[in-house]
């Protein structure tokens, strides 16, 4: 979409962000490049687009014309700068901190993460000498004294996978900015619909595009999507940036690409060595799923809110841990960051423990149990027995999913029938 076009809304941006009329065949669609490789015009071409003096396509592990057109659309609707598409979420994590960090380094994240994270964080990160230093993001103080002079960058979630938490970005926004940092927020649970980051201080924005970007659990696939304010050459902290790149001769991408230097690294370096592409099909599907983000995150925080009032009432029920109730500890903070809603995530926990827990999960009859979230169907998992099984009791705890939790990922179908069936799984659960 040009510059000169109006301000459009985020409903018109989600179905036209990225996409224009192919302008070989005229479909309106976007089409699929399943291909490989680019025909250079002459050997002159070719070199301008090898020396990134010149923007094209050269090969779909860089870049591929399908996948320009997701990348377009999300930082059009994160409101960023640019983006770069990746094979999964966990692949973008690494592409976010990859231009950061050199062995020795380490950086500061939420205690309140996705256990996958917190162990590829805490274990596979060490293989590239990367040290993550966990601290509970509600005491600024430890946030602040988390860090050294090795510290590269402060991550936190939008909205936590599994307990519904919304993280205070605006005031960690704060504390990265006084670090000379950039703070990387995963806006998975959330999507741009319900939260942008960018407006609260974010420099970079992580996403699971397999969860409700796509929205169906056909596709995997990530995406980090770049302010373009951070400053990557106002100091030495981030030399693969700001010093001459000898891989490119000397070039400079910090002095180069100004606001779009974290973005052309990441597919100049990042893509180009590390080879996490997003293939074209998966980014077609999950094109297709952006078109109704809107709509589907209106009935997901609806039965969400739903759901969660009805197990607030329930006997089994310990308590919910979700913003959209009026009783959260996060309900001010979900009106602040989370306006029209608090997403489709959230955890219960059961009285009797991990035993009931699990019998609850093995006695739904709608809700499906795996692991995943942001599907069209409900889903359901005992998270300290599946997705945190490999944390210790402390980490679990830490990170909402104690042995009592039930997490839920509430779809699109008619909320009294997902009410039905957790009422008569729990009521067989302890019966």
């Amino acid at each position: 979409m040009s510059d000169d076009q109006p301000s459009y809304g985020f409903e018109t941006l989600q179905i036209h962000a990225g996409s224009k009329p192919d302008p070989a065949t005229g479909a309106r669609q976007t089409p699929i490049y399943q291909n490989t490789a680019y025909v250079f015009q002459d050997a002159d071409h070719a070199a301008r687009l090898f020396n990134l003096e010149e923007l094209g396509f050269i090969y779909t592990r860089l870049l591929n014309p399908t996948v320009a057109a997701l990348q377009e659309r999300v930082a059009t609707l994160e409101g960023g700068v640019g983006a770069v598409a990746c094979a999964s979420g966990h692949a973008a994590q690494v592409m976010a901190l990859f231009p950061l960090m050199s062995p020795g380094d380490n950086f500061v994240a939420s205690t309140r993460l996705y256990g996958g994270s917190v162990n590829q964080f805490n274990h596979a990160f060490k293989h590239f000498g990367w040290e993550v230093r966990f601290v509970d993001t509600e005491d600024l103080n430890a946030v602040r004294a988390a860090f050294d002079g090795r510290t590269k960058a402060l991550f936190c979630e939008s909205i936590a996978n599994p307990g519904g938490y919304i993280s205070d970005m605006e005031a960690l926004a704060g504390v990265a900015k006084e670090k000379g940092v950039p703070l990387m927020v995963d806006n998975t649970t959330a999507t741009p619909y319900l939260c942008r980051p960018f407006d609260f201080g974010a420099d970079l924005v992580i996403h699971s595009t397999t969860k409700y970007l796509t929205g169906n659990a056909t596709t995997m696939g990530g995406m980090v999507v770049d302010k373009g304010t951070f400053n990557w050459g106002a100091s030495a902290k981030y030399p693969a940036m700001s010093t001459p790149h000898a891989s490119y001769h000397g070039l400079n991408f910090a002095e180069t690409f100004g606001p779009m230097a974290f973005t052309f690294f990441s597919i100049a370096i990042t893509l180009r060595d590390i080879g996490m592409c997003q293939a074209p099909m998966n980014a077609f599907q999950t094109l297709l799923g952006i078109e109704t983000l809107s709509l589907r995150m209106d009935r997901t925080c609806s039965n969400a809110k739903a759901v969660a009032e009805f197990l607030e009432r329930h006997e089994q029920v310990e308590y919910v841990s979700y913003a959209g109730l009026a009783n959260s500890p996060y309900a001010a903070r979900a009106s602040k960051y989370c306006p029209k809603g608090s997403s489709g995530i959230f955890t219960f926990g059961v009285k009797g423990g991990y035993e009931v827990g699990k019998k609850v999960v093995d006695n739904v009859k709608l809700f499906s149990h795996l692991a995943n979230l942001g599907d069209a169907r409900s889903l359901i998992i005992h998270s300290a027995s599946t997705t945190h099984r490999q944390l210790t009791p402390e980490q679990q705890t830490a990170a909402g999913a104690g042995p009592e939790v039930i997490r839920l990922s509430i779809g699109l179908e008619t909320a009294q029938d997902l009410i039905n069936d957790l009422d008569q799984a729990l009521k067989a659960a302890t019966a």
